[in-house]
């Protein structure tokens, strides 16, 4: 499969629905799915099945065994953290083709100690809300940073 413009990570995600509307965000914009375990819920073929998304077979996914598989994995990648505590807006992030773009668990986002050392870049929020929900916040950024890598898609 080529290379996809952009790579969506979930790290340890927790609820299914979500990894399957960002599953399928991901089919429609054709960017490759990264999940990073342990994760909260099966993704087996009967679970899928039985949770009617249809469209999975069809997400271009990539399964991390663990923290330490990703981040072999994304050496040499520019690496990008989205967190409700990062210090700058998603709209400002120099997005390039390629990019890994990583999203935190549905409750506690990603650690904290890993935004302190590498630095995240935000959604902001004016109303009185923490986060958006996962599957809105990696939709928003996505569509950011592919009107950016691939400005063809917007024409």
């Amino acid at each position: 499969m080529p290379d996809p413009a952009l790579h969506i990570v979930l790290y340890h995600p927790e609820i299914p629905q979500n990894t399957g509307n960002i599953g399928r965000l991901c089919v429609g914009l054709e960017l490759r799915l990264h999940l990073v375990h342990p994760i909260s819920f099966d993704i087996d073929e009967k679970a899928v099945r039985r949770a009617g998304l249809d469209y999975w077979k069809h997400v271009d996914l990539t399964e991390h065994a663990d923290e330490a598989s990703f981040w072999t994995w994304a050496e040499g990648r520019r690496v990008r953290l989205f967190s409700s505590h990062g210090a700058q807006s998603f709209t400002q992030c120099p997005y390039e083709r390629g990019d890994v773009l990583v999203f935190g668990r549905e409750t506690v986002g990603l650690p904290e100690e890993l935004v302190a050392a590498r630095g995240a870049w935000k959604i902001p929020m004016t109303g009185p809300i923490r986060s958006l929900n996962l599957g809105n916040a990696v939709s928003v950024v996505s569509y950011a940073a592919l009107a950016r890598v691939r400005p063809d898609v917007f024409s």
